[in-house]
């Protein structure tokens, strides 16, 4: 069974910086598309950046301040979050889907790693 861990959340002022890391117990290569979701209190989950074999993309809202990156060799992926506001704290979950499946979310989760940012 893939098993997908989080860390990196926390709490930090508007305007400042997280780094979220997404380690996976088996080789990432498997993975056509890996991504990162967030929800937020009362809020349905959202995705927020999704990285493939070739390309990366990411909701309006995060564009120019978020970087989806993945490390092959680590199995890892990562989110790079800057200039952080209120409005980004939510849990933020790490999802993968493998290759030859289709379709978003993919079936494996991450249990979530919390990040609150204070205005």
């Amino acid at each position: 069974q893939e098993h997908l861990v989080e860390s990196g959340g926390g709490l930090v002022q508007a305007g400042g910086s997280l780094s979220l890391s997404c380690a996976a117990s088996i080789n990432i290569f498997s993975f056509g598309a890996m991504g990162w979701y967030r929800q937020a209190p009362g809020k349905q989950r959202e995705l927020v950046a999704l990285i493939t074999l070739g390309n990366t993309n990411y909701t309006e809202s995060v564009k120019g301040r978020f970087t989806i990156s993945r490390d092959n060799a680590k199995n890892t992926l990562y989110l790079q979050m800057t200039s952080l506001r209120p409005e980004d704290t939510a849990v933020y979950y790490c999802n993968a889907r493998p290759l030859g499946r289709f379709g978003l979310p993919g079936p494996y989760w991450g249990q979530g790693t919390q990040v609150t940012v204070s205005s």
